[in-house]
């Protein structure tokens, strides 16, 4: 099957590593400084942003309040400043409305109450959630962390949700369990995709994978909200993957369905482009794309000046070694 994924706006040239080491000694120093107690709240982080000017539209898409949801101290620096909602929530990629970065729009028409998610396969507990239990069942927490896109653009999201490991405890996999499949919603009626009736010879619905490890890493996480407030739908509501050493494609949005299986699931990029988006798909500045170099990388900012966007160097694993390069030894 023939499909391109669009070329990033840029062609970026190779550029000397940040170590990792460089970044991880500013985010310690703000975890003792939070074990501590000083300087740092506990609240939600939207009310800490430098705010500018959001459409009244964009608005109206950003879900209700959280109210006060804890920030885990382990995740409260991500070595950069937050990106201003403004831009985050309205340069996304979500390839069931469309093909270009504006799809907020589009992604209104995703219907997303009621809302079952379902987890079953090889576990000894396959489970149900509805849109209460997502939010209310598993304790919340506010997490900051940096998010990185295989077009090599990046930005630092304050996700709302839960680890991962909650969902897995709960439905209790069996030893055959090696992967983890995770389906997001696809209705053609609702879902346009990236052009009109080219959609259809794509691998729909949009499938996401991880090892069981991978998903029991305490860096997985389970977004149900952001900035604050509960996930939009340009986002992927009600329930998305983040897992931020990971490109961003590997962040399934909208996910109906959990499978524990024994073989490597298919994935909607990887079934595309094998030799262009890997299962594993880790950040990793040494190896590039075949179209452009993952060596640096541009922080989202003002949508109408692409080139003066920051850019700067990638760190292995998006900066988060300390959490997951044993998985990979």
């Amino acid at each position: 099957m023939a499909f391109f994924h669009p070329k990033p706006d840029w062609q970026l040239s190779e550029r000397q590593i940040t170590p990792e080491s460089a970044f991880w000694n500013r985010r310690r120093f703000m975890k003792t400084m939070i074990g501590a107690g000083v300087g740092l709240s506990v609240g939600p982080l939207a009310a800490c942003q430098t705010t500018r000017t959001i459409d009244p539209k964009l608005e109206k898409t950003l879900g209700r309040s959280l109210g006060a949801v804890p920030l885990n101290a382990s995740f409260a620096d991500a070595g950069r400043v937050p990106t201003d909602q403004a831009y985050a929530s309205s340069y996304n990629n979500y390839y069931e409305f469309g093909s270009t970065k504006a799809v907020w729009p589009n992604a209104q028409a995703l219907p997303t109450d009621p809302w079952r998610l379902e987890v079953s396969g090889l576990v000894k507990h396959p489970q149900s959630y509805d849109l209460d239990d997502l939010t209310r069942r598993f304790p919340l927490e506010e997490r900051i962390y940096r998010f990185r896109c295989v077009e090599a653009w990046a930005m630092v999201v304050p996700w709302i949700g839960f680890p991962m490991r909650y969902i897995l405890e709960a439905a209790e996999p069996t030893a055959a369990a090696k992967f983890v499949r995770f389906t997001s919603y696809y209705d053609p009626q609702v879902c346009p995709g990236p052009a009109y009736g080219f959609a259809l010879n794509l691998p729909w619905p949009y499938v996401e994978g991880l090892t069981v490890a991978e998903m029991a890493n305490d860096l997985a996480f389970f977004a149900v909200g952001i900035y604050g407030r509960t996930l939009p739908k340009q986002h992927g509501a009600p329930i998305r993957m983040v897992v931020p050493w990971k490109y961003g494609f590997k962040g399934a949005k909208a996910i109906v369905k959990i499978e524990f299986v024994d073989q490597q699931p298919a994935t909607y990029w990887n079934t595309i482009a094998p030799n262009e988006y890997g299962f594993e798909a880790n950040v990793n500045p040494a190896v590039p794309h075949p179209r452009w170099s993952q060596a640096t990388e541009r922080l989202l900012g003002e949508t109408t000046n692409l080139f003066n966007w920051e850019n700067q160097p990638t760190v292995i694993y998006n900066g988060y070694g300390d959490y997951v390069a044993n998985l990979y030894a």
